[in-house]
């Protein structure tokens, strides 16, 4: 009788396993290619956001192309990373007295017709020698003719190349900092859904991620702004660092920093996938080092265990850029993909990650 329910035991304990095997397995493909997602279009190449940007990323056949958006005062969705105006364009020459008493220059404050007279460049920083390029070796400043552009302007260029050549490359649309347009008594979130509902992104059939840093905004859309327009579209909660201030919220009377170290810790992950369908971390979330090597931390078998597609952002090719911690750009590929295991990836170089994932160089780079 004993030797019966041990036998019994054995195979139960088996049975268990086996669940458990598959369940895990299950959470995540191993031969599925890694996604790729032109970060603001080809922005290595030319100026982030602009048509010509995109147009680029587009030749170069990513999976997905990204637009961040912000509003105009005429409640425009514009496709530029940041609020202000003034890393890109050439605001401060002309409506040099247009800017607010922080001295930014904010693009909730202009209308669509005052930003098209805009000149757009590649990124820069203000030094004492004037405008620096953020990235050295990329497009020069200011040379050739760059404007802002629509969110319709955008998806009507990506779509009409998906019919003229036939591929479906997707959108990855984020809206920049919800909490400064509800400030500002602008709802971001529902104009840019509605905006999706009128070209036809409704639902899972159609090619498309939403993003945001914003947890709070992300539930109301979810649980609010979607039921009411009969959408359900893929969600993607970005993790920021803290000290970045992504997100600013009022406590006792005061301004602070969003505390986004909750999405990474016990329960987290879990709370997340109540509401999304995959992370958006910065990539140094995903690694730890020993000894010199990168290795991966559990945030990757944790967010897959709890069904999450994992997209980390940025993979930048520019030598300046490249972690220490890898001898090439294909090696930091290499490890994402193939060690860490990541669904997809954001990258400034989107004609690089194809080339190199593509190719399935699953045995290459080896730690």
């Amino acid at each position: 009788m004993f030797k019966k329910f041990l036998s019994f035991l054995i195979i139960l304990s088996s049975v268990v396993a086996s669940l458990t095997c598959a369940e895990t397995d299950s959470s995540f493909d191993k031969n599925k290619r890694t996604l790729v997602i032109a970060h603001r279009g080809a922005s290595a190449y030319l100026p982030e956001h602009t048509l010509e940007a995109k147009a680029l990323a587009y030749g170069m056949h990513p999976d997905y192309i990204e637009q961040d958006l912000v509003l105009s005062k005429d409640n425009h969705l514009i496709v530029m990373h940041d609020i202000y105006l003034n890393s890109t364009t050439d605001v401060a020459d002309v409506f040099p007295d247009r800017a607010r008493e922080d001295g930014h220059f904010y693009t909730i404050d202009f209308t669509l017709e005052e930003l098209k007279k805009l000149r757009v460049s590649e990124a820069f920083i203000m030094g004492e020698d004037g405008p620096q390029a953020k990235y050295p070796h990329r497009f020069p400043l200011w040379k050739s003719s760059f404007q802002l552009s629509t969110f319709e302007e955008e998806i009507e260029l990506i779509q009409g190349l998906n019919r003229s050549l036939g591929y479906d490359i997707g959108i990855y649309p984020e809206i920049k900092k919800p909490y400064f347009h509800h400030w500002e008594g602008k709802d971001i979130a529902a104009i840019a859904l509605e905006k999706l509902k009128q070209y036809g992104y409704i639902n899972r059939d159609q090619k498309i991620f939403f993003q945001c840093f914003d947890a709070e905004e992300l539930q109301r859309i979810k649980y609010e702004l979607m039921p009411a327009l009969d959408m359900d579209i893929p969600l993607v909660q970005l993790i920021a660092a803290t000290s970045w201030g992504e997100k600013l919220i009022q406590v006792n009377g005061n301004i602070q920093n969003y505390d986004y170290d909750w999405m990474l810790e016990q329960g987290g992950l879990r709370k997340i996938a109540n509401y999304a369908d995959g992370i958006g971390p910065w990539y140094p979330m995903l690694i730890e080092i020993q000894d010199g090597k990168p290795r991966a931390n559990n945030v990757v078998r944790r967010a897959h265990r709890r069904h999450l597609q994992v997209h980390p952002y940025t993979f930048r090719a520019d030598p300046e850029k490249l972690p220490e911690e890898f001898e090439s750009f294909n090696h930091f590929l290499h490890f994402a993909a193939y060690q860490l295991h990541v669904d997809g990836l954001f990258t400034d170089h989107p004609d690089q990650a194809v080339n190199y994932l593509s190719r399935g160089n699953r045995k290459q780079h080896q730690q």
